[in-house]
């Protein structure tokens, strides 16, 4: 058995439906709130064996302790805007912190999603071979952070972890099922819907010290392939970075989206909104040396090759689910 936290949400979802490809638990459990919007879709397209609700869970993992596997919790807040630290940590610390100590006490193998979001505006760098020193932005990055900093403590003195543990850094992810994240939805999805609308796009203005902004775009897809190779390699444990490895501009990503839809660019700059100033990423290149050291070889989708992909075999089909 294996529990995905967080199943319906983006990233979850992609989750769900590759394990169940790969056929490599006898079940696949999915722990979430479902909402009232159209979050369910993202899990429509397939079958699983048992839904929990996250108030359930705590009880679930006591019966089911003797069957289960792996835990790979993607269940979190993840909007990089939320105020509410509070909130924020008691979700994205507290829980976190009561799955890992229950995968330690009963031999579960745990992979959990960091962010970038924990590097801050990235002048420390993005290397992750080390958590020191690094300024998340937000209450979001700050406490994925924190989580990081607890599971750091206890592996280092070998206190008390799980048989494998992996803590993924995801950089700016965009792909099929993120649909109901609104404002947070990756640029690629908002840059599909605003040509399709107006047939231009509108961007950020460049920064006069910074520059124009710098993202490390990753296909969900590629993503998920990573937790797949750990799946595969439950002798690798770490946290890791998850992204290409290579920063590409927002303009590259907008004329990446015009030439899938067959269309020329057309891209408007604006001023970035003052709610933003100071808590956004302007650059984020993921340093990918960790996880390629430890045996990763798999190809990675470039900008241009993802979106193509995402548009053409979801966003532009009858069905856009994964």
């Amino acid at each position: 058995m294996i529990i995905i936290t967080g199943a319906s949400g983006f990233i979850g979802s992609n989750i769900f439906a590759a394990m169940l490809k790969k056929k490599a638990f006898e079940q696949v459990v999915l722990c979430d709130w479902l909402g009232h919007a159209d979050k369910w879709k993202n899990v429509a397209n397939h079958q699983f064996d048992d839904f929990v609700f996250p108030e359930n869970l705590k009880e679930y993992l006591e019966e089911n302790k003797e069957n289960l596997k792996m835990i790979i919790h993607m269940g979190a807040v993840s909007d990089t805007t939320e105020t509410d630290a509070d909130y924020t940590l008691a979700t994205n610390f507290h829980l976190s912190s009561q799955l890992w100590d229950f995968c330690a006490d009963n031999e579960v193998r745990f992979i959990y999603a960091s962010s970038a979001a924990t590097y801050g505006d990235g002048s420390q760098g993005f290397n992750d071979l080390s958590i020191e020193g690094l300024r998340p932005l937000n209450p979001y990055g700050w406490s994925k952070h924190c989580f990081d900093q607890r599971v750091k403590k206890l592996t280092e003195y070998g206190i008390h972890h799980p048989k494998q543990w992996v803590g993924l850094k995801f950089f700016n992810v965009y792909g099929p099922n993120e649909y109901h994240k609104g404002g947070q939805r990756s640029v690629a999805h908002q840059l599909y819907e605003q040509i399709q609308k107006d047939g231009k796009v509108q961007l950020f203005k460049p920064d006069p010290a910074l520059g124009a902004p710098r993202r490390d775009f990753i296909y969900v897809k590629d993503c998920v392939k990573v937790i797949e190779w750990f799946i595969d390699h439950p002798e690798e444990s770490g946290i890791f970075n998850v992204g290409t490895g290579k920063a590409r501009s927002f303009e590259d990503m907008a004329e990446a989206c015009f030439k899938s839809l067959g269309k020329d660019p057309n891209i408007k700059h604006i001023d970035m909104p003052e709610h933003l100033v100071g808590k956004y990423q302007f650059h984020t290149e993921a340093a990918m040396g960790k996880l390629k050291k430890r045996g990763y070889a798999h190809k990675f989708y470039s900008l241009e090759e993802g979106i193509e992909d995402y548009y053409q075999n979801y966003l532009m089909t009858d069905n856009p689910y994964a």
